[in-house]
């Protein structure tokens, strides 16, 4: 007997300190889906006379709306929230979150997903969350030479995400050598729904970057892929405008020595000609001196023979005397 009382006594004290065990609070909306002008009611039940927080969550998860509630006696509530505006940038088309907070019972909340769009026809709107994941990446790098990758999460076109390492916490890459590598603490936030990461590719070839996103239990994928080069497209470049610098002073080089070529050729002429001309005085001169040696043999003839006519006659009158 002893012992079922104080199995008892137990059993309430355990429900005392333990209020969730008596965890009571409901969530619906009047609708599913709204359009401008239309009244957005929340109601459900809580605990009685429990403070509820009520908060509408915009498409990039950014909070709309925030209000404070008490429910009745019996722990009901009904509260119209919000009449819809006209879209803007402040209140765009796409799916929102009703969150009914309880303040009495450890926080617990509950959430319901509605749509704001140009209808109410719920066949042609479905309420559903779409989280598109886009990834860009450089075509080309070079092998331990850093480049930067950019992450952009959206729903329903407005950027989503705030923690990047619970948004994008398995996120990795795919070397060329088949092992994948984690990058879920690799990522920086460059603005809501934007992030990068700083990668040093140690590997040549294909590496595929697979980034994953998880928001609100919906899940999203983006992939890019960039070829690892032992040489980037800045090198090359580089190697290119060198070599056009070196053709450049080649070809400089090249007319310089064509027009010293031409001069030479000129030059050449000249010679030639001097050359012509000169051998057109050596052959007068020739002449000139044939000329000049047929003058001299008759001017020397009659001398010899006078001469000889001389050496002649001595020779006959040294004769006599004998």
């Amino acid at each position: 007997m002893k012992f079922q009382i104080l199995f008892s006594i137990l059993v309430v004290l355990l429900l005392v300190n333990t209020p969730n065990s008596f965890s009571e609070l409901e969530l619906s909306t009047n609708s599913k889906v709204y359009s401008s002008s239309h009244s957005l009611q929340v109601y459900g039940k809580g605990l009685p006379e429990e403070n509820l927080i009520i908060r509408l969550f915009a498409p990039d998860e950014t909070i709309a709306k925030f209000d404070q509630i008490t429910t009745d006696s019996d722990g009901s509530f009904n509260y119209g929230l919000l009449i819809w505006p006209d879209p803007s940038t402040n209140f765009p088309y796409g799916t929102y979150s009703v969150e009914v907070i309880s303040t009495a019972q450890n926080g617990i909340s509950k959430k319901v997903d509605v749509k704001f769009s140009s209808t109410t026809e719920l066949l042609d709107v479905p309420v559903e969350r779409h989280v598109n994941t886009l990834v860009f990446a450089p075509e080309t790098a070079a092998i331990n030479h850093q480049f930067r990758v950019f992450v952009q999460t959206t729903s329903d076109g407005l950027l989503i995400g705030n923690d990047p390492a619970d948004l994008l916490g398995t996120t990795h890459v795919h070397l060329p050598s088949g092992v994948s590598v984690s990058l879920s603490d690799s990522f920086e936030t460059l603005h809501q729904g934007l992030y990068y990461v700083d990668y040093i590719p140690r590997e040549e070839g294909t590496h595929v970057f697979h980034v994953v996103a998880f928001s609100q239990g919906t899940t999203s994928h983006g992939s890019a892929a960039t070829n690892v080069l032992s040489q980037d497209i800045g090198g090359i470049s580089e190697q290119i405008i060198k070599l056009n610098s070196i053709l450049d002073e080649t070809s400089s080089e090249l007319d310089t020595l064509k027009s010293e070529i031409a001069g030479f050729d000129s030059t050449l002429g000249q010679a030639s000609n001097k050359i012509d001309k000169s051998t057109g005085a050596i052959a007068t001169s020739v002449e000139f001196i044939s000329e000049a040696s047929s003058q001299l043999n008759s001017l020397l003839f009659p001398i010899i023979a006078s001469i000889g006519i001389i050496v002649a006659l001595q020779i006959t009158i040294i004769a006599r005397r004998r």
